[in-house]
């Protein structure tokens, strides 16, 4: 892991607030959820590295995206193990696993044993807890 990436991003709430739209708040600040087929990625094609939209960290590349038919961005993999965080999310009647961001804990989606190989992961993202960077080959 690089230098950039260990140091965590730590805001107050105020900032956090300031430094988000509503929808990118709620979702990364609050664990919401984006309604399926809503999301400005979930069709998107093009080349890049998707980075969080609260603390720019990249964490998903073009190359590992996929057409998951859920509404929401579905990729195989992060750009590396430790761009996420995973943790156990009893919100719902059965357990899920929840991504987080490692640089600043900003919820992300969630990730499900029913993707594609090489992996058999679907990473399943919030297109509002993202921001696709076009300019950085993936």
């Amino acid at each position: 892991m690089d230098a950039a990436k260990s140091e965590k991003v730590t805001l107050s709430d105020g900032e956090w607030r300031r430094r988000l739209d509503p929808d990118a708040y709620h979702v990364l600040r609050e664990a919401g959820t984006e309604p399926p087929f809503t999301g400005q990625y979930v069709h998107v094609k093009d080349s890049g590295i998707y980075r969080c939209a609260g603390c720019g960290a990249e964490l998903f590349s073009s190359d590992t995206k996929y057409e998951s038919g859920t509404g929401w961005p579905s990729f195989w993999e992060p750009v590396a193990s430790d761009a996420v965080e995973k943790h156990r999310d009893w919100s719902m009647l059965l357990p899920r696993t929840e991504v987080r961001c490692a640089k600043c804990g900003g919820h992300l989606g969630h990730v499900f044993n029913d993707g594609p190989q090489p992996t058999g992961q679907r990473y399943c993202m919030n297109s509002c807890a993202l921001k696709l960077d076009k300019s950085t080959d993936s």
